[in-house]
């Protein structure tokens, strides 16, 4: 079997990225936009509700804004790895192409992306990554 490529993003940050776009995928459309109620009044119900001002989107875009750029290059080659745009065998295609699409807006054109996390963790798999690893490094 052929050596697997070597990933400038490290596991940890790209299962952090996984763990929180989780987390912001779980939001719902705003259901009172005029909400002056306080939280414990509604059940904390406006917590789901997908806001711009979401501190998990805030957290996230900063997270990824503050990756390097060979960083985030690989974090797009990965997204296009887990939802089937490539093998593994192409890897160094779907990065070089994720190098020439770089831009500033890496944040924005990943938490576009609906199945972020489940795209991540499929291509983190093909490199013999998982959440379990993940977690047993950390504790």
């Amino acid at each position: 079997m052929a050596e697997l490529p070597t990933l400038s993003i490290s596991p940890q940050k790209a299962y952090f990225i996984v763990a929180k776009a989780r987390q912001f995928d779980a939001k719902d459309g705003l259901t009172d936009p005029e909400s002056g109620s306080n939280g414990s009044d509604d059940g904390m119900r406006s917590v789901l509700e997908d806001r711009t001002d979401d501190p998990v989107l805030a957290e996230l875009t900063s997270f990824i804004h503050d990756l390097n750029d060979d960083e985030q290059i690989d974090l797009v080659a990965l997204t296009w790895l887990g939802r089937g745009d490539g093998d593994i065998e192409n890897w160094d295609e779907l990065r070089a192409e994720a190098a020439r699409a770089h831009n500033k807006r890496t944040a924005a054109y990943l938490l576009a992306k609906p199945m972020l996390a489940d795209h991540l963790e499929e291509a983190l798999s093909k490199f013999g990554h998982s959440s379990e690893e993940v977690e047993a490094d950390l504790f």
